[in-house]
């Protein structure tokens, strides 16, 4: 098992006990109730996920490969010998950071549900154990879904003891049935729960959501029942009655979003004691601590590309999630980037180029771009946020609704225009809404929360040319197994066979 540890992940497990996922506070809780509440031990197989907006890679490649997100070179700072380049130019190898993080941080959340199950099957039978393993088959299952939606055909490890020590790769399509069977096969077991972080019924049913709409990518054939079983189980994220728009269409991203009626599953991110969520720093400039009264200083670097930016209403509140224009401090006063020459920090949502350097100038260089504040940074932040980050979204649900019926060859208007109606007050509402028009408002509604990757490729159009990106070939729709990895395992070279 240790030799199949290092050959998949790269990295040894990690262990921790301080978080609030199923609401527990797991750094308040005895050691001997810790251990005897198997609940509480499922922990590790979580901890992947708090890497994921950050060095796990995840964020970055679902988002920086889109056409919203970009990460400029400005002079000397942000070329990082060019893995954020390529990630936005589909140019990316085995050896690109963030390919090589997501693979381990996927296995070690497989490899820790593996461990789990085994622990508790000898002692299956109790209802609190059975709803545990339960849980712990949909988390493995959701790690293989994010491995068979950015690898492809990968290795489908279900043992901990007795695995084999150089796995062999299995189809996608063979992986994506047998998690299917295992989420619904689990589902009955899993308790009614009010929960945003630990495994809930709203998560599954997102889940299968999410798995259904994508099934034609993941099986390379379209099948009508499928996006039928996608509107089926959009409509038991409804039903549960649990789950509804928030008013303001930034609700969901405040600091305090720990309550939101409009999040289903989230990273529950907090500044001190569960970090991860540096995405303003990354984003925001040199001096726009003064904005914030931030206690340290953020680094200028991602932005919106501005043919994004350009696609948002004036009067659409989701525009108020960027910053451009003047920056002026807390307190109101223009703020002058010294940096820049002692001009005024303005943003101009134009970006020169994707490398700016010599032929820039200083204010193009640090300036440019919109700045993205979508998730409130509240005054005083600190350079990891406290905001819940929604992997499932109320909004998300009910346009995958609209895609499943427009799929179907049904309309979808109604629920399109529940997300668009919340973010621009007045709006005539759309009718026949078509899958490109769809396409673009999941891009403004979805926008910086991981899904671009995913959806350009399910709408066909992750391999158009846009803003200093070529058009791709359909191999960059999805990532190579890392170089390291198959040093380690060679039969990860090799062709894949059936399960």
């Amino acid at each position: 098992m240790k030799k199949l540890l290092i050959i998949i992940t790269g990295i040894t497990l990690f262990q921790f006990g301080c978080t609030n996922l199923d609401d527990v506070l797991y750094d308040r809780i005895p050691a001997d109730e810790y251990t005897a509440d198997p609940i509480l031990r499922m922990s590790p197989i979580y901890r992947p996920m708090q890497d994921f907006l950050d060095w796990g890679g995840w964020w970055f490649a679902q988002e920086l490969t889109g056409d919203g997100a970009t990460a400029p070179t400005r002079a000397g700072d942000w070329d990082d010998g060019g893995k954020w380049r390529v990630l936005h130019q589909h140019a990316w190898d085995n050896n690109t950071e963030a390919v090589n993080s997501m693979w381990s941080r996927f296995y070690n959340g497989v490899l820790e549900a593996n461990k789990f199950i085994e622990e508790m099957i000898p002692l299956a039978g109790d209802p609190l154990i059975d709803e545990a393993i339960a849980k712990a088959r949909i988390l493995r299952a959701y790690y293989f879904y994010l491995l068979i939606d950015n690898y492809g055909d990968i290795p489908f490890v279900t043992q901990y003891t007795g695995a084999a020590e150089r796995p062999v790769r299995n189809f996608r399509s063979e992986i994506y049935y047998a998690i299917l069977d295992e989420i619904e096969e689990s589902l009955p077991l899993v308790e009614p729960s009010t929960s945003k972080t630990g495994v809930n019924r709203g998560m599954v049913f997102s889940l299968l959501t999410r798995l259904y709409i994508n099934h034609a990518v993941y099986t390379g054939n379209e099948n009508v029942q499928y996006w039928q079983k996608a509107e089926a189980y959009s409509d038991s994220v409804i039903n549960l009655g649990q789950y509804s728009l928030e008013s303001d269409a930034l609700g969901p991203f405040i600091t305090q979003n720990q309550n939101s009626p409009e999040n289903i599953w989230v990273i529950p991110y907090h500044e001190d004691t569960y970090q991860g969520f540096n995405l303003h720093m990354r984003t925001l400039h040199y001096n726009s601590n003064l904005t914030f009264e931030m206690v340290v200083g953020p680094w200028n670097g991602f932005a919106a590309m501005k043919d994004h930016f350009d696609t948002y209403q004036d009067n659409d509140r989701r525009k108020d999630g960027f910053l451009v224009g003047q920056q002026y401090t807390y307190g109101g006063e223009p703020i002058i980037d010294q940096g820049a020459g002692g001009v005024p920090l303005v943003f101009d949502p134009y970006i020169p180029s994707l490398v700016m350097g010599a032929g820039n100038t200083p204010v193009e260089i640090r300036n440019s771009g919109a700045r993205v504040v979508k998730f409130e940074i509240r005054r005083g932040a600190k350079d990891h946020l406290s905001n819940h980050f929604p992997i499932f979204r109320y909004a998300d649900i009910l346009l995958m609704k609209a895609e499943a019926r427009i799929r179907q060859g049904l309309n979808g208007d109604e629920y399109v225009n529940m997300v668009r109606s919340r973010a621009i007050p007045g709006a005539e509402p759309w009718t026949d809404v078509t899958l490109e028009m769809l396409l673009e408002e999941r891009g403004r509604e979805m926008f910086w929360e991981g899904h671009r990757r995913q959806d350009l490729i399910r709408f066909g159009a992750f391999n158009r040319a846009w803003w200093e990106k070529p058009a791709s070939s359909a191999d960059r729709n999805i990532f190579p197994i890392p170089e390291w990895a198959v040093d380690l395992n060679p039969n990860l070279a090799e062709p894949p066979v059936s399960l």
